[in-house]
């Protein structure tokens, strides 16, 4: 199983200092956070696409590739990669030359992305967000698998004889997860391709999730990639941590208070009660992860969390990683226990071409 921290990239003022950090220090900052992740023994670092203020990340291919650069173990990912505003072309592209430098290192997460304002500013129409998610796909999946594409559809000018360059690297598409919080179709669409399925689950409670998951699982093993339990499944929270559950209630209250996704709503303690928020103490944090095995409805493959978001402060963040590097070991044991064999781990470039030579090897 995959352990990792994701990034939203947002630019916040810190509700306690009234500090605002520069784009310029998000920026770097986050690239910090990716190597102590890899120090620390997590597996992967992910980071969102954003076009709009507060938000800094509107190229995760440059982020990635330099993050690539000064790192050597981890797994680079997206937290969101816009498949509805983007150029299918261009996202073949960019993240297969992304994949070629970091030696495979590479897989990503597709989303619709629910800024209304984001799609026009591409020429786009937000009412046809399923659509362009549909068939942007179709186009990206043919891309990354045919050397010469032939492709007409409703969302870009046709293509005659096009190859994508550079092509995957020893012919291995990077992986890909297909991300929703509520949208049915975006689960049918990573069933229907035995693509990974990633729920953000932090907002949502654990019956929805459940619902959202199961009917993944069910549409994989019905368009036969393997059983519904070896259906490729990953979760993503929100994290803070410190040695006590007071000391961490205390600390992160005005954060949550303060934001735009929490503040208003129900209180920190109905929150924690009805979602996957994580606050609290080490002990506490490990056996409400360890519950999401009924968010997930089973053994589940990667885990993901976000620690830097509503304005948190640089040492503090690092702090939370570092907690993760103590927390994830326990977990990788206590996850491993009656984990069915035939359950199988997160796809990962080497996993991919072992599977493929096996496959030759087995046909001669």
């Amino acid at each position: 199983m995959q352990f990792g921290i994701f990034s939203v990239g947002d630019v916040t003022a810190d509700p306690v200092t009234g500090r605002t950090p520069s784009e310029h220090e998000r920026i770097k900052a986050v690239v910090e956070y990716a190597r102590l992740a890899e120090d620390v023994g997590l597996d992967v670092f992910a980071i969102g696409e954003h076009h709009n203020p507060p938000f800094m990340p509107s190229s995760p291919t440059t982020l990635l590739g330099h993050v690539a650069a000064r790192t050597e173990r981890i797994v680079l990912s997206t937290s969101t990669t816009l498949i509805t505003t983007n150029d299918p072309v261009k996202i073949a592209e960019d993240y297969a030359m992304l994949q070629h430098l970091a030696d495979g290192r590479i897989d990503l997460m597709m989303g619709r992305g629910n800024t209304g304002p984001v799609y026009p500013w591409f020429g786009q129409d937000i009412r046809n967000g399923i659509p362009l998610a549909v068939e942007n796909y179709a186009l990206l999946h043919r891309l990354w698998r045919e050397d010469v594409v032939d492709w007409e559809g409703k969302f870009r000018t046709p293509l005659q004889s096009f190859t994508a360059t550079p092509r995957p690297l020893d012919g291995i598409p990077p992986f890909v997860w297909h991300g929703s919080i509520r949208s049915p179709e975006i689960a049918e669409q990573a069933a229907y391709y035995g693509d990974g399925f990633l729920h953000n689950n932090v907002l949502w409670p654990k019956e929805h999730v459940q619902r959202m998951v199961s009917l993944y699982r069910r549409r994989f093993e019905h368009y036969g990639h393997g059983s519904a339990d070896q259906a490729i499944v990953g979760l993503a929270a929100q994290l803070f941590v410190r040695k006590n559950s007071q000391d961490a209630i205390r600390e992160f209250r005005p954060y949550f208070d303060s934001s735009p996704v929490y503040g208003g709503g129900p209180s920190l303690e109905e929150t924690l009660e009805q979602t996957a928020l994580l606050v609290g103490s080490p002990q506490q944090v490990i056996d409400r992860i360890l519950a999401f095995r009924e968010y997930a409805a089973g053994d589940y493959q990667r885990q993901v969390f976000n620690v830097d978001a509503l304005g948190l402060p640089h040492e503090t963040v690092l702090r939370q990683i570092e907690a993760l590097g103590e927390i994830v070991p326990v977990l990788r044991r206590e996850f491993a226990i009656g984990r069915p064999a035939h359950v199988p781990d997160a796809p990962t470039h080497a996993s991919l071409k072992a599977a493929r030579l096996a496959t030759v090897e087995a046909a001669r």
